[in-house]
């Protein structure tokens, strides 16, 4: 070799063998990290998907972010960590939603569960982005996509109790309303089936019904579909939020609001799921409307 080019030589492995370090680097901090080695398991999981409500828009107190020996959630890494608020990571703006008061219940309730929470909700998405490749443009997102994922990931360390959902405000609109009841159908038998648990629970909150704040016919027709869907699929639950109130936007519901929605859904899957409730529950008539389909 010509001893004029051994140092040009020399300097271009160096700088490939930095672009390979820097490229492996990066590689790995994208990689979702997986469960802590000391999450406690096996772990009862709940998967909380839908948008804002669910991902919680509360403001956050200090007793928000005491954490329980049993209640654990997946961050956005992947890894296990000690349930606190906010719970999601959709946006910047994500507070208090229900998914720790729906837990801190069920621990009470029976001293040998350990909670593990699944935070998959995405603000402002419509229920066309919770299908496979659906993508969300607000938050750069594929939302099925992502939590069933994020599910896989969880199911290494436990058995996947109930899907927790909450969403339905970005469909309440002409062209999207009339379309809602059978997408939200395909949406409980695809996470079913993806998941394996073709009998999992599926609790559905009601949208919120807010004092001055009238309902469009379009909210009124999604709402319908949420009370109605347990007079078709088996194992779904409606979980009403008559009552509560919303942080002062009137789309959102208030932390009070929300930590009472979440104790809602607790009550609503621990009857659901009381043996002496039967198999395959299901309703014989849709839930009745609430206040503002009724002011309609």
């Amino acid at each position: 070799m010509n001893e004029s080019l051994r140092p040009r030589s020399q300097l271009s492995c160096l700088v490939a063998l930095a672009a390979m370090i820097l490229s492996a680097s990066c590689a790995t901090t994208s990689t979702p990290a997986p469960p802590s080695a000391d999450a406690p398991a096996p772990m009862h999981l709940f998967l909380l998907a839908g948008q804002s409500n669910m991902a919680g828009r509360g403001e956050v107190k200090a007793k928000d972010r005491a954490t329980h020996p049993r209640i654990w959630m997946l961050d956005q890494r992947g890894a296990w960590v000690p349930a606190a608020e906010p719970l999601h990571f959709d946006k910047p703006v994500a507070g208090v939603g229900p998914g720790l008061a729906f837990a801190r219940v069920l621990v009470e309730s029976d001293p040998a569960v350990v909670v593990g929470l699944v935070p998959t909700a995405v603000g402002g998405s419509p229920i066309s982005t919770w299908e496979p490749g659906g993508w969300h443009d607000q938050t750069n997102s594929h939302p099925y996509d992502d939590a069933l994922a994020r599910a896989r990931i969880a199911a290494r360390r436990g058995e996947f109790k109930a899907i927790l959902w909450h969403q339905g405000e970005s469909d309440a609109n002409a062209e999207r309303a009339p379309l809602y009841g059978e997408r939200l159908i395909r949406l409980v038998e695809r996470f079913r089936g993806d998941l394996g648990a073709p009998d999992l629970p599926f609790l559905v909150g009601g949208l919120g019904c807010f004092a001055g704040v009238p309902w469009s016919p379009y909210r009124a027709a999604v709402d319908s579909v949420h009370r109605s869907l347990p007079t078709i699929l088996d194992n779904v639950v409606f979980v009403p939020a008559d009552g509560l109130g919303h942080k002062g936007d009137s789309v959102h519901f208030d932390s009070p609001a929300t930590r009472e929605l979440g104790r809602r859904f607790a009550r609503a899957y621990l009857e659901s799921t009381d043996p002496d409730a039967g198999e395959g529950r299901r309703r014989a008539v849709p839930y009745p409307p609430g206040e503002c389909a009724r002011a309609r």
